[in-house]
């Protein structure tokens, strides 16, 4: 029963917290908006370290606001073939952002619309006026598995998100209209902290996981499930505090707060 499950991973977490606020804890970077540009290869294709024009003129744009712009990839996620070398200027990339308190946005980007695009993203991560919140009921999860980057990462990340396929494919085959319908996986490029793989992240939480493992997967996904697919708030007690690096909008000393609070 999922929600047996989930005490269960709850009761573990709450037994090995002290592992993970000195090992795990405050290792998220900060970010207010962390936005995935879809790729139509998989991260075990990527080079050691990635990156193209539109990745950086973004980053550029977004990242002194608080935005982080990274690379992803799934089989059901929309993409644009790739631009054939020396075009990659000219590359289109369709994109899923998540922010801090309004939730997931979806855009395409180019060179040729790259300042409408990076405004757009702003207003939606500060939530001035004119912003709307997202109502999706989706749960979106990325795995790290960048193996060109460091090998844990295709190791282990790619253990995790075959068992998260098996776990979602085995609960769906039994129940079409279970809960894990809405969870969307993909693979997402480095993310930092090779050491702590599998990397997995949680939107639109906002919540960042550490050295998951592929049993591990069970649980996780009922302790997501039992929540509400919105942002976490600052006040929230961690997903899986036993894996939990830290969370999208807070930095890495309200990180170690929050769950030192949570279980003092």
């Amino acid at each position: 029963m999922p929600a047996f499950r989930a005490l269960k991973t709850l009761a573990r977490s709450l037994s090995t917290t002290a592992k993970s606020t000195s090992e795990l804890v405050g290792t998220a970077p900060s970010h207010r908006c962390y936005i995935f540009l879809h790729t139509p290869q998989p991260p075990s294709e990527y080079p050691a370290k990635y990156a193209t024009p539109i990745q950086r003129a973004l980053l550029l744009r977004t990242a002194k606001w608080g935005g982080s712009v990274n690379f992803s990839w799934s089989e059901d996620q929309k993409s644009v073939c790739a631009r054939p070398p020396g075009e990659e200027d000219k590359q289109e990339y369709h994109l899923t952002a998540f922010a801090y308190p309004r939730g997931k946005l979806e855009a395409t980007v180019s060179m040729d619309n790259i300042e409408e695009v990076g405004e757009k993203l702003r207003v939606h991560a500060e939530g001035v006026s004119g912003a709307t919140p997202s109502n999706s009921n989706d749960v979106h999860l990325y795995v790290c598995t960048h193996g060109a980057r460091d090998c844990r990462c295709g190791d282990i990340g790619g253990a995790v998100a075959r068992a998260i396929r098996d776990e979602l494919r085995k609960r769906i085959d039994a129940d079409p209209s279970d809960p894990s319908t809405r969870i969307k996986l993909a693979e997402v490029a480095h993310v930092g902290g090779h050491k702590y793989a599998a990397n997995l992240l949680v939107y639109p939480h906002g919540e960042w996981l550490g050295e998951v493992e592929p049993e591990d997967v069970p649980g996780i996904l009922d302790a997501i499930l039992a929540l509400p697919a919105r942002p976490r708030n600052i006040n929230e007690i961690p997903i899986c505090p036993r894996n939990w690096r830290g969370r999208m909008g807070l930095n890495k000393d309200e990180q170690v707060q929050l769950l030192q609070r949570t279980y003092s």
